[in-house]
């Protein structure tokens, strides 16, 4: 069977708080009933104007503009367009606005449909917010000096998808800037055929309180969280209609400058399917991963402080939508910091991350109980790997102590030379199960010498209609990372069944034994960089 998945996105940052309250004070009637128009209402910021902006299908859209100060008379300026993420409002990009309009740019943000103020539904990315992406364009061409052969697009989370898509729907778009967003749905939250649960049930709680889920939404979060696998094919058709990656030729015919960044553990949209899409893009292009859980990577900057993620952003939309020679186009493209380390690394493309392959044997049949958490798993959604990126305190556990009834482990030798992990780390083993459905995990660790484990990566998978007592081969892509193993520490395989984070799929009383035929030898394939 193929897979679903419902999509979704926020911006789970340091913000959210403040932006929330202040964002509920904004306009005094509910957008559903508020009627389109242009009328701004002052504020205290210079060039801060607020709008009602006609959407797709006769809607209002909530939105601020920033223009740039003292500006000629019938001057044009190049248009930046931020879509609201998930469950935030219209001043959401208020401090990266103001300094771009203070380099030049007209920058239009509008409060995504079915949020907060804006009228409709929430669609989670479908026609109609396409559609609103190029209806607010048509408006500031109208309403403000903005330059018709200078727009671009970009936002956080649920901003980015939308601003991807769009790219491959409204060829007037030149240049895009996607940060913690996704090319493929299917693969963020239903990766390995297993149902996030802590990123879809945070998404869809976060839409119940800030705004309007539409019918097509709630049927369809309510059949993904349910399991509801007579419906798998239409939440997957659901899902593409939704994903970047369905469009991809669109997007590279249109031709837009493409920017991406997400962190290495994001818990909502992981970095695997950014890294996938990126590599078969065709026009001008850059990808930038670093520490940290969704959307944290780029919270500092929208407080307004210094943020790298927003210099990349800036100078992105110079280059392409201002012509600037600033160097970014000359840079390699792909540019990563590791979790263990601050500085930066440049790869010419997504392969030449992790060149060299470390191909660790998993010898022996190893058997688990499922349906018990055996103490390994990949923490809390936003928060765990926040801690990681800001603390370096990744999930930890104690590999001599994990249960071998309901954990299998394997590890490596200690490594002479520090390893530096950097990509996609393989797994393929062979599985016999007592039942034809079931959820395992796979968590990597890096052991130092008193046996504590911190994680490296991890990821599920879950399968249905096998043959209880039949083989079968399992291959699982881990998320991808960029973490250095010290001098003397091993690395650790872990599976186990049960993981807070994912919905399992394992009857009472199940089996699940890992093996290595001679014929077929199981391993984990770990990228490392080139010395």
């Amino acid at each position: 069977m193929a897979r679903p998945k419902p999509a979704l996105h926020t911006t789970a940052s340091i913000t959210t708080a403040v932006v929330l309250l202040a964002g509920a004070a904004l306009g005094a009637a509910p957008a559903a009933t508020a009627a389109p128009g242009t009328a701004p209402t002052s504020t205290t910021a210079q060039g801060l104007t607020f709008h009602d902006i006609p959407g797709s299908g006769g809607i209002t859209l909530k939105g601020n503009v920033f223009t740039p100060a003292g500006a000629a008379a019938g001057a044009k300026h190049p248009l930046i367009v931020f879509p609201t993420s998930w469950a935030m409002p219209q001043i959401e990009y208020l401090a990266q606005a103001q300094k771009l309009a203070d380099s030049g740019y007209v920058v239009v943000s509008y409060t995504s449909r079915g949020f907060w103020l804006s009228g409709g539904k929430i669609e989670v990315a479908g026609p109609p917010d396409i559609a609103d992406a190029s209806a607010v364009i048509d408006w500031a061409l109208e309403h403000t000096s903005a330059d018709p052969d200078r727009i671009g697009m970009g936002g956080v989370s649920y901003g980015a998808g939308i601003s991807l898509l769009a790219a491959g729907h409204d060829p007037r778009i030149k240049a895009v800037a996607a940060l913690s967003g996704w090319a493929d749905l299917i693969d963020s939250i239903y990766s390995g055929r297993t149902q996030h649960l802590q990123a879809a049930a945070l998404l869809g709680g976060a839409g119940l309180v800030t705004g309007r889920p539409g019918d097509e939404l709630t049927r369809t979060l309510k059949d993904f969280l349910g399991s509801n696998l007579e419906k798998e094919a239409e939440m997957i058709a659901w899902g593409k209609k939704r994903s970047p990656a369905t469009y991809l030729d669109r997007i590279n015919a249109n031709g837009a400058a493409i920017m991406m960044g997400n962190a290495w553990g994001d818990t909502i949209f992981p970095p695997n399917q950014y890294a996938s899409f990126y590599d078969k893009l065709t026009g001008p292009k850059r990808l930038e991963f670093r520490p940290g859980d969704h959307a944290t990577a780029e919270a500092t900057g929208l407080l307004g402080l210094p943020n790298d993620t927003w210099t990349s952003t800036r100078r992105w939309f110079d280059r392409y939508l201002k012509g600037e020679r600033n160097g970014i186009d000359t840079e390699l493209p792909v540019q990563l910091t590791s979790r263990t380390d601050k500085g930066y690394e440049g790869y010419p493309d997504w392969k030449s991350v992790g060149a060299v392959k470390n191909r660790i044997p998993l010898d022996g049949t190893k058997k688990v109980w499922a349906n018990v958490d055996s103490g390994a798993n990949g923490g809390i959604a936003i928060l765990s790997n926040a801690l990681d990126q800001f603390l370096k305190l990744p999930p930890t556990v104690s590999v001599p102590l994990l249960p071998r009834t309901f954990a299998s482990v394997w590890q490596s030798e200690r490594y002479a030379t520090a390893q530096r992990i950097r990509g996609t780390s393989a797994l393929h083993t062979t599985v016999t199960a007592t039942k034809s459905s079931g959820t395992l995990v796979a968590y990597l660790y890096d052991v130092g010498p008193l046996g504590i484990g911190k994680l490296v990566s991890n990821a599920p998978y879950t399968f249905h209609g096998q043959t209880p007592g039949r083989p079968f081969p399992v291959d699982l892509e881990l998320y991808s990372t960029a973490y250095d193993v010290p001098a003397g520490h091993r690395l650790a395989l872990v599976i186990d069944t049960v993981d807070p984070l994912y919905i399992e799929h394992n009857p009472t009383g199940a089996q699940l034994t890992f093996s290595s035929p001679g014929t077929d030898p199981s391993h984990l394939s770990v990228p490392l960089r080139e010395k």
